[in-house]
């Protein structure tokens, strides 16, 4: 992300209310025609928009909004949020700004990060009312503008107050830290609450799985351990990622010794088995400054 090396000190961390449910037809069917000129394809998707989905046996039919999970959905709210939210404020940017702008979007999440608070706020108040005439808006909970960034300590320290907020995005928790040589970084941390979650879904399949063989118990979480890490494997999040799997080598181990009353099952066979079945938890990916640095 930008905020690595830009003069980035104010974050808006922003989330559009039941966005995929409000979604308003007309307009995506407008904005699609823009960049579709077949109209069988555009007849196409106005027939998906009103097909609805099943509940209870019955057919709902949706006046507005996509069905969470469709296949179509995600590109259909891209091209949305493409033409109200993504040129919008590339020309608010280049038109209104004085200080540096950084936007990533995913979906309908969004984190802005700027160099004047007066210019976030006044885009806050601009983005709300952009929103509303497409009949979207922002989370009133959920949508928070926070000091974050290379000169956000500092400041902070200056005035006395306690220590930076942090903020969530792509299920990451984001966190103004330090390099060993001391230089300001971004912390990434993997969001306490995911990893909680996906530590009680591993342990209701293991006991699901409780009298399959260990080799297919261990071919399960192996894949478990190895797509954690190719997610949450970013630099400076070794800690969460190994604490990831060393919570699984245990919720196996207490799945196996309730498999037999009689049995023992020591720590030390316990470890040979991990070490069989269970790869180590490594980074996957370098930092952003050198997988995003282009040389000639």
């Amino acid at each position: 992300m930008g905020i690595y090396t830009q003069k980035v000190s104010w974050v808006l961390d922003a989330d559009i209310r039941a966005f995929f449910d409000i979604l308003d037809h007309e307009w995506l069917v407008k904005f699609v025609e823009h960049r579709v000129a077949d109209r069988r394809i555009v007849h196409l998707i106005r027939k998906w928009l009103r097909a609805g989905v099943l509940g209870d046996g019955k057919r709902i039919r949706n006046e507005e909004g996509t069905v969470q999970g469709g296949s179509i959905s995600p590109l259909l709210a891209n091209i949305y949020l493409h033409h109200v939210f993504d040129l919008w404020t590339k020309q608010w940017r280049k038109v209104q700004a004085r200080g540096d702008v950084i936007v990533v979007r995913f979906a309908d999440d969004f984190v802005v990060g700027f160099q004047y608070r007066d210019e976030a706020k006044r885009f806050l108040a601009e983005l709300r009312e952009r929103l509303g005439k497409f009949g979207l808006e922002l989370h009133p909970e959920k949508t928070r503008l926070i000091e974050f960034g290379r000169f956000a300590t500092r400041n902070r320290q200056k005035r006395g107050e306690g220590k930076l907020e942090t903020f969530n995005f792509l299920e990451f928790t984001h966190i103004c830290g330090k390099t060993r040589a001391g230089r300001f970084t971004v912390l990434r941390q993997t969001m306490r609450k995911k990893w909680q979650a996906k530590l009680k879904e591993v342990s209701f399949k293991l006991r699901r799985r409780m009298n399959d063989p260990v080799p297919e118990q261990g071919a399960y979480l192996r894949s478990v351990v190895i797509g954690h890490a190719r997610y949450y494997g970013v630099p400076m999040n070794s800690p969460a990622i190994g604490a990831f799997r060393h919570k699984v080598c245990r919720l196996w181990h207490k799945v196996l010794k309730r498999r037999s009353d009689k049995h023992r099952l020591p720590w030390e066979r316990m470890k040979r088995l991990i070490a069989r079945h269970i790869p180590s938890a490594r980074i996957c990916y370098p930092y952003p400054s050198e997988r995003l640095c282009v040389t000639t």
